[in-house]
């Protein structure tokens, strides 16, 4: 029995959270705020002994592009049919939300997408994009090929450019309603092909966000931004759904972030 589970687990493909260094993280937060103003911090409360440093506020200072955007986007390799695919899935997000996306830049893209950066799957969120050199893709499609199932295309895109419009992972939101089997979670991605240490395992799948890093809605178990998950890993042995199409909530929270305006 364990062998069949470790075969069914290595075709786990999962995201991988991608922020900007901690040195960084003040440069991001000054873009971010110029982008968009609505970015900026609420004034922290003056306390005895607790400062306003630049580091701090950073933690605190959104990542939401400015409603009505058009957000230039360019591939920095792949083929033509990759490319392409990425295009037809990835613009189910404008039916949704008040920010374009104009594929056909270059390497001064404000978001550049590559297929060999490494592996894995994964994007910046929001306008950290801004802050990443531009000789550096900002989004990576790492086992997306030209005959991969469409499905699998829907599923991938849609997340990636979900975090791109400034989404996190369901299973991390605050509100979210996942108890971990922690022992059977270590084991399998401390191995194939991931390998990542318990630090790594923590931050992208243990850990979740403060609820004053986001505004956050109920758990959305329908979501593309949650990933399929078996039964093993979660106490009570009922897994996450494998989701491939934007869920109600997708949809209803990305209007609210970036309001059409009215007729």
């Amino acid at each position: 029995m364990a062998t069949k589970k470790s075969k069914a687990f290595k075709q786990l493909h999962v995201c991988v959270d991608r922020i900007v260094p901690y040195e960084q993280k003040i440069k991001a937060a000054e873009i971010a705020v110029k982008h968009n103003s609505a970015n900026a911090p609420r004034a922290l409360a003056r306390l005895p002994g607790v400062s306003n440093h630049p580091a701090k506020i950073a933690l605190l200072t959104g990542k939401k592009w400015l409603s009505g955007a058009e957000l230039s986007i360019g591939f920095m390799d792949g083929s033509k049919t990759q490319q392409q695919r990425v295009i037809d899935h990835a613009v189910q997000w404008m039916k949704y939300s008040n920010v374009g996306l104009k594929f056909g830049g270059g390497r001064n893209s404000q978001i550049r997408i590559s297929f060999n950066a490494d592996p894995g799957s994964w994007s910046y969120v929001g306008t950290d994009n801004l802050t990443i050199n531009k000789n550096e893709p900002t989004m990576n499609y790492g086992w997306l090929e030209d005959d991969t199932d469409d499905a699998e295309y829907n599923r991938v895109v849609l997340h990636e450019f979900g975090h791109m419009l400034g989404a996190i992972h369901e299973h991390q939101s605050p509100k979210g309603g996942i108890k971990w089997n922690l022992n059977a979670v270590y084991r399998y991605f401390s191995g194939p092909p991931n390998n990542w240490s318990k630090e790594d395992i923590d931050f992208n799948v243990v850990h979740k966000y403060s609820l004053d890093q986001l505004n956050a809605t109920k758990f959305d178990p329908q979501s593309i931004m949650l990933y399929s998950f078996p039964g093993e890993f979660i106490v009570g042995g009922v897994g996450t759904n494998e989701n491939t199409r934007l869920s109600r909530r997708d949809k209803r929270f990305i209007r609210r972030m970036y309001p059409k305006p009215k007729p």
